[in-house]
């Protein structure tokens, strides 16, 4: 990140347990400038673990309760809206609070539109619980598109918003990072790119110069050898067309694994290609090794990671790379390499 933007502060995201793979030790592994989360309880965690680094709370505070936990932690909170910012001009405790002021140059979420920019950096101006100036923060819709002509857009949005405006700015998320060196500004808050995984539908994180950490493996737990016309799994999505080998392997929907992953999607079994065979079970999937006789019982199976690209995987089951990192289950063991 810091070889794509040099002369950024890294705003590391970790939220949403670090993309499922794990937020402290996440935290602890990477060497960033700060450490952004969406909710409280992720923070918590960072500083229950030790973590004594600066910590953004991108969704901000939701209460009066909240606010004086952020205070506690010396957390840093967005302020998206009229309500939160209602709750620091009421603010009459001894901390002074960093802020992040939201502005919704076209993201059509979180924060002021370009209209209320001013008006709310007068009110938060007039906080004395506010270190000033607030820092100025927005979110980019479509940057994996390069070129986009939205994104293009919205810089333009958020440069007009701010014009004038004193405070540090942050715009680029990990494809903004690497395709938009006009968003990447005084901090850039790189999320899926900090796991090896590609922000870009088209590509991988190898691809990009990136390495991924995450491996997601299991066993062979039984193999069978089929005939003509035998059927696997519910609903028999998969029938085998002449002499077939599967093997079962103890993964499922129960464990992260895509249900909507489809005949064919890659797997790989003692390193060695084999495909998806039938409709994902809650705890198990059957995999087309076929002409092998190589495989059996207590086989290793890598459902993706560095030799099988998570993004191949997502592909196959019409979704993001994002969302399978996230949905990997607490029922999986987990462990350091």
């Amino acid at each position: 990140m810091r070889e794509h933007a040099p002369g950024c502060r890294v705003l590391a995201v970790v939220k949403a347990n670090a993309y499922g793979h794990g937020i402290v030790t996440a935290a602890r592994s990477l060497a960033a400038d700060a450490f952004a989360v969406a909710r409280l309880d992720e923070a918590l965690a960072l500083r229950e673990a030790g973590i004594d680094a600066r910590i953004v709370l991108l969704e901000g505070v939701q209460d009066a309760g909240e606010l004086e936990v952020a205070a506690a932690q010396g957390l840093e909170p967005f302020v998206c809206d009229d309500r939160q910012l209602a709750l620091l001009e009421r603010w009459r405790g001894a901390r002074t609070f960093r802020v992040w002021l939201k502005i919704d140059s076209g993201m059509g979420r979180l924060g002021f539109r370009p209209a209320e920019v001013r008006r709310a950096a007068a009110r938060l101006a007039g906080c004395a619980g506010v270190a000033q100036p607030p820092l100025l923060a927005t979110h980019l819709a479509e940057s994996e598109a390069r070129g986009n002509a939205h994104t293009r857009a919205q810089l333009a949005c958020f440069a007009e918003a701010t014009t004038g405006l004193p405070g540090e700015r942050s715009i680029a998320n990990s494809a903004g990072l690497i395709a938009w060196p006009e968003a990447r500004a005084d901090w850039v808050r790189p999320g899926i790119m900090l796991y090896g995984i590609s922000p870009f539908p088209d590509s991988t994180g190898a691809a990009l110069g990136l390495r991924p950490v995450m491996r997601f493996e299991t066993r062979v737990i039984a193999v069978k050898d089929l005939a003509a016309g035998d059927r696997v799994g519910y609903g028999g999505a998969w029938a085998a067309t002449g002499p077939a080998r599967i093997a079962i392997a103890a993964a499922g929907y129960g464990d992260g694994y895509p249900r909507a992953a489809v005949n064919g999607t890659p797997v790989l079994v003692k390193g060695r290609p084999g495909a998806l065979a039938g409709r994902v079970s809650m705890d198990m999937i059957a995999i087309d090794v076929s002409g092998r006789d190589d495989v059996a019982a207590g086989d290793p199976v890598q459902l993706w990671g560095p030799e099988l690209p998570i993004e191949r995987v997502a592909a196959a089951a019409g979704t993001i790379a994002y969302e399978l990192a996230c949905r990997v289950s607490r029922r999986v063991p987990h462990q350091l390499a």
